[in-house]
């Protein structure tokens, strides 16, 4: 009998499944991964639980638990804090200082659930790991899940061919809906558990009183990219993202506005009234690049966010192992910092980070 390990995150996706691992004959063991010290900086402001005796990620654990005594399989858990910090974490932060929107839910897949778990679950013996992403192995390769609202190859995209090569994803098939009806039928506590949100593994927070105990406000002046004109103030660079329209604190306007670019160096947040045109490019560079097929088409589709819809690219390999992705029709708010994701079909190449946004063949200044 094969023997999967699989990560029980105390939601209800990694519950069922265990659940269909376990009715396909596997011999099924759970691994509850803890990467992130709750007693620090323990603000799970806007919460409701915050009151609770009890914090968020011990819950977890304890639903975990529950779940796995009630389709008797045994359940262990291991403690990745250091690693999560060092890896994952360290990025995020440093990334924020360097005025870019990271993604950590992508590099804690990359570094931590699919390396660091990896390791942990050979020493239990495991011929595969599991997890409960949408997402589904063919033929060795990576592909959608069939539900599309819930696809999450978009953060499996820095996995290498060889992180791919023994996981099992057994919600693929299925939708968020089967997957509750599932959890029903077996009566888990689960069943009904709200998905988690916010950063990975640390949860739903006030991300800026979070974040000031990491980093350094550095308020500034608010510009309008037009005008040259100071609008307002911002509460430091780090809390913006390009194409943001809520929380910039302007009055004085009902038009609508955007975040349509950074000076770091002059510490300038800027912003356009109106219209969005500052918000189109039609070209990016990517580096981190990873692919998990031998496939280097020149033709794809990309996703610049999670969520959003697939655009039509052409792919220039440049000989530093960058990648220029282009789009002519244009594509609003692609950000320095996010992920490029690359698709054939239903299949997911890998992608790179964005590291320049072009317009007409030049640097956009203001990213």
């Amino acid at each position: 009998m094969k023997r999967v390990v699989i990560g029980m995150s105390g939601g209800v996706d990694s519950s069922v499944a265990a659940i269909i691992l376990k009715k396909q004959g596997y011999d099924v063991i759970g691994l509850f991964m803890r990467n992130w010290d709750s007693s620090i900086n323990n603000d799970f402001l806007g919460n409701p639980n915050l009151n609770e005796p009890i914090c968020p990620q011990e819950q977890d654990y304890n639903d975990a638990l529950k779940v796995c005594e009630k389709i008797g399989i045994p359940l262990h858990r291991v403690d990745f804090v250091k690693e999560y910090w060092d890896y994952v974490f360290t990025y995020f932060l440093e990334e924020l200082k360097h005025g870019r929107t990271p993604n950590p839910d992508i590099m804690c897949n990359k570094y931590i659930k699919f390396d660091m778990f990896l390791k942990e679950a050979k020493k239990l013996g495991a011929d595969y790991i599991a997890t409960g992403h949408y997402a589904r192995m063919i033929n060795g390769e990576l592909y959608r899940g069939v539900d599309n609202n819930k696809d999450q190859t978009y953060f499996l995209s820095q996995l290498s061919k060889e992180q791919l090569k023994d996981v099992l994803f057994p919600i693929g098939d299925l939708n968020k809906k089967e997957v509750r009806k599932i959890a029903e039928e077996y009566d888990l506590i689960t069943a009904k558990k709200k998905d988690s949100t916010g950063i990975c593994f640390i949860g739903e927070r006030n991300f800026t009183k979070f974040l000031e105990n990491y980093l350094p406000n550095q308020p500034g002046d608010i510009l309008d990219i037009k005008t040259g004109k100071k609008v307002g103030e911002h509460i430091g660079l780090m809390y913006y993202t390009i194409g943001q329209r809520r929380g910039l604190n302007i009055g004085g306007s009902k038009e609508r506005m955007f975040v349509v670019g950074k000076d770091l160096n002059k510490n300038i947040l800027y912003i356009s009234y109106g219209d969005n045109e500052y918000l189109i490019s039609d070209a990016c560079i990517i580096d981190q690049v990873n692919f998990n097929t031998e496939k280097r088409p020149t033709k794809c589709t990309a996703k610049f966010r999670y969520r959003q819809p697939d655009n039509d690219v052409t792919l220039d390999y440049l000989e530093d192992g960058t990648i220029k992705v282009n789009y002519p029709q244009g594509v609003k708010s692609v950000t320095p910092g996010q992920a490029c994701v690359l698709y054939l079909g239903e299949q997911c190449l890998g992608g790179g980070i964005i590291k320049e946004v072009q317009k007409n063949g030049k640097k956009l200044w203001y990213l």
